[in-house]
């Protein structure tokens, strides 16, 4: 966005130079890239011009030898201009100006007739493409000797802005001198919107055209006015000056006011040759697959279902908020003109725009979402020009398709928030100041403010947070906020006891030879369905968000395993044979709850309800080899035990038994899943990824586990301990062999061993697994290793005698016995 300074100026001229302004504009609303110059970078020694008299040159046919007034008497100047004229007022550099190719200029002898300075052209003052002749100053009393500079923006400072997406009001010079006025308390000129032509041309406008909208929920609002005897021409040069400051080219007067409007207001427009339309008829409507079109730029573009064309009768005229076609330019024989400013969907605008490659001035802000309520806003701007500058009549009536318009934000603003938001007093008397200067309606009951959000902020600013950071901002922080120390309370820089414990389970799972990822929470809203998640689970409907920058990215993600099921196929693709990566982050549920407190369990501290189930998990992929055999000493290929195995090695660095049991997710193979449990909590998934699923990205296999922090973090010992006492007494090890059923599973056998073992019983691995003959069908041998210690004595063999036996009782209840 490039701002010329005396355009900003016209709206509102703070007592500031351009880089005090600059720097002001920064530091409170919008992003400064630089301050560059358009024209003459000196503008001493151009003026005002009057030609006294024009003779032929007596030794040169296509030479003139004038004599102009330059304010100093008359001089000689030779010119060799076909337009030059007696009575014109021109614009005259002396000898000595600089011109903006960094050349200065002197007296010059031409055929022997001394010329005492140049007569300008629109090129040579970088104002226009013509060079074939010189400019001419409109008729406004200026007297000779009157520097340029006070005429026509001959030397102008330009400052470009980078303004953030949600402030498309700042995408018009208008807007731009508006955060002026609010910073420095100028006065701001009165809203050029704020008078319209006079409609003085014949019936009324139903009786030229005519809009029929039929996807109302793309396009909110279409307003469309009409113009008879339009004089199409070259546009004034105060005019060409802004918008080459701005960096637009001159083209014609009627496309020029266009261009001119939309960097006014930030509201694009459109000029359409009326009589190039057939009837006066447009229509609205989505395209048809393959429907093609010759946009302005000269490139034929073919169309999905998905774009939005502005079309006649015969087929389509423009592309929608980005770009009209050929077939109903305006050009030189242009005598009515219909104008179309209509307002577009932000989101459908940013996708087509993308989908097309092609990027324009309007496009650029119509994806950041304008209001219904600008459309005319940009006709009364728009009539009085094309009235003015082309001589137009302005057809009575307005053809206004509308939508229903979005009712005004009214937000609350309780002082007593403001500094405790802000961390600096901020009086209500000033609170209330601030927002009159951003064109906000304010009422007041004591402390308490009620804003009335212009429709030009309604997409920005919606909450009341929002409209404290407005008061803020133009307070000014820099100035105003005290530098202090944070209070420690002798807590300074700890970590708590889920953070520490989540980065134990980070690290774990690094340790353990997988690469750690982090992935966009955003993602494709078809995740789910390629998981094959059914409908009615709470995954299958993902949380879509308001203005997604693409289709791809515009739903929030319900389990970890899609995004890193992408990033493993992208690694396959680049030649990776070995993947093995983990994910820690939050999924995002449109309902769901946790036992736990705390924001690992997808609640905020103090009780305080999310706008959705956030919890935060830990998930991994694996593919091919789980690890190298220069790493482990040994291949192991990702599947249902290797997964299993890293998942309870994680939990046993955070002090955690874990227990799989049978079960399926759908995106898992069948009869190669489990269901993970904690206290008998379940949390989450472990197995192997089903043939399909693999089959969607591209893998020839793949086995992994997701499963919530939450309760892994509540059911650690540690935390905050800083100790843990040696036992010094020596620990009895004894191997036993279980005999149970198959289908039960070696967790449940394991919780009764350390049921019957009771306190002196400090571990119980299962180390082998036996079927045979000798044991029976159905039934299966399960050897685990028991470590027996007490921490005040040597145990006895009756001690772990006894606890045998209450292991073997143990035991039976599950149906097992020991193996002798």
């Amino acid at each position: 966005m490039r701002a010329p300074d005396s355009w900003l100026r016209s709206y509102c001229d703070p007592d500031l130079s351009v880089d005090d302004l600059a720097d002001e504009l920064a530091m409170h609303a919008i992003e400064v890239e630089r301050i560059t110059h358009a024209g003459v970078t000196d503008p001493e020694g151009f003026v005002v011009g009057k030609v006294l008299s024009v003779e032929k040159h007596p030794d040169a046919d296509k030479l003139r030898v004038c004599e102009v007034d330059a304010g100093d008497g008359s001089r000689t100047i030779v010119c060799g201009a076909p337009n030059v004229a007696a009575g014109q007022t021109v614009p005259v550099a002396l000898p000595g100006a600089v011109m903006p190719d960094g050349t200065k200029l002197g007296k010059a002898k031409l055929r022997g007739v001394e010329s005492n300075g140049m007569i300008l052209s629109e090129a040579e003052l970088e104002i226009g493409d013509d060079a074939a002749g010189i400019a001419v100053l409109e008729e406004d009393g200026w007297a000779p000797g009157t520097p340029l500079g006070e005429v026509i923006p001959v030397s102008e400072p330009v400052i470009e802005l980078e303004p953030t997406s949600n402030r498309v009001d700042c995408f018009g010079v208008y807007g731009v001198a508006r955060e002026v006025h609010a910073l420095t308390g100028a006065p701001l000129a009165e809203a050029p919107w704020d008078q319209d032509a006079e409609a003085t041309g014949e019936g009324t406008v139903t009786d030229y055209a005519s809009v029929r909208v039929e996807v109302p929920e793309l396009c909110p609002r279409f307003t469309a006015r009409v113009f008879t005897d339009v004089q199409i021409g070259p546009s004034p040069l105060w005019l060409k000056a802004r918008l080459i400051g701005a960096g637009m080219r001159p083209i014609n007067n009627v496309v020029d006011i266009t261009n001119y409007v939309m960097l006014m207001t930030a509201q694009p427009l459109h000029a359409f040759d009326l009589d190039k339309v057939p009837d006066g008829e447009l229509i609205v409507r989505a395209a048809r697959s393959g429907e093609k079109m010759t946009t302005l730029d000269g490139v034929e573009r073919t169309f999905d279902e998905d774009v939005v064309l502005v079309c006649d009768r015969n087929g389509p005229s423009g592309i929608a908020g980005i770009m009209g076609g050929q077939v109903s330019e305006v050009s030189e024989s242009t005598t009515r003109v219909l104008l179309e400013v209509a307002t577009w969907d932000g989101v459908n605008i940013l996708r087509t725009s993308r989908k097309l490659g092609l990027r324009s001035d309007a496009s650029n802000r119509f994806e950041k979402q304008l209001h219904p309520d600008l459309a005319l806003r940009g006709q009364r701007i728009a009539s009085r020009l094309m009235v003015e500058l082309c001589g137009a009549n302005l057809v009575p009536g307005t053809i206004d398709e509308a939508a229903d318009v979005p009712v005004p934000h009214r937000l609350q603003l309780r002082h007593g928030r403001v500094a405790r938001l802000l961390g600096m007093e901020i009086s209500p008397g000033q609170c209330a100041d601030y927002l009159e200067r951003l064109d906000f309606e304010v009422g007041r009951d004591g402390d308490e403010i009620e804003a009335t959000v212009p429709f030009h902020r309604h997409y920005d600013v919606t909450r009341e947070v929002d409209v404290i950071e407005e008061v803020g901002r133009i307070h000014g922080y820099a100035r105003n906020l005290k530098a202090t120390l944070p209070s420690t309370s002798g807590q300074a820089g700890r970590l708590t006891r889920e953070q520490r414990l989540r980065r134990r389970a980070e690290d774990a799972i690094r340790d353990l030879g997988f690469d750690v990822v982090v992935d966009l929470s955003l993602t494709d809203p078809g995740m789910p369905e390629r998981l094959r998640v059914p409908s009615g689970d709470v995954r299958a409907e993902p949380i879509s968000v308001s203005n997604p920058l693409s289709a791809e990215h515009s739903a929030e993600r319900t389990a970890l395993v899609g995004s890193l099921l992408d990033a493993a196929r992208y690694n396959r693709a680049h030649g990776a044979e070995r993947i093995a990566l983990a994910e820690s982050g939050r999924v995002y549920l449109r309902e769901g709850e946790s036992p736990h407190q705390g924001v690992l369990a997808g609640r905020f501290v103090g009780n305080r309800p999310p706008p959705a189930y956030e919890p935060w998990r830990m998930g991994c992929v694996a593919s091919g080899p789980l690890w190298p055999d220069d790493w482990r000493g040994t291949s192991m290929d990702a599947e249902f035990y290797s997964v299993k195995g890293v998942l309870e090695a994680l939990a046993a660095r955070l002090g955690v038994d874990v227990e799989v049991r049978p079960g399926d997710e759908p995106f898992l193979h069948p009869g190669r899943a489990g269901r993970v449990l904690v206290s008998g909590e379940d949390i989450g998934w472990v197995g192997e990824i089903h043939p399909l699923v693999c089959r969607e990205w591209e893998l020839d296999g793949a086995a992994g586990f997701e499963v919530d922090l939450a309760p892994l973090v509540a059911a650690s010992p540690f935390g905050d301990e800083t100790y843990q006492d040696v036992i010094t007494y020596p620990a009895v090890n004894q191997d036993i062999a279980v005999v149970v059923e198959d289908s039960v599973p070696a967790a449940e056998v394991r919780a009764a061993v350390l049921e019957g073992g009771g306190e002196l019983l400090r571990s119980a691995e299962v180390f082998d697994l036996y079927r045979g003959e000798q044991l029976g069908e159905g039934r299966k041998s399960l050897a685990l290793r028991l470590t027996f210690r007490a921490a005040d004595r040597t145990l006895t063999d009756v001690e772990v005698a006894e606890r045998r036996g209450a292991i073997e009782v143990a035991v039976a209840k599950v149906g097992g016995s020991l193996r002798e």
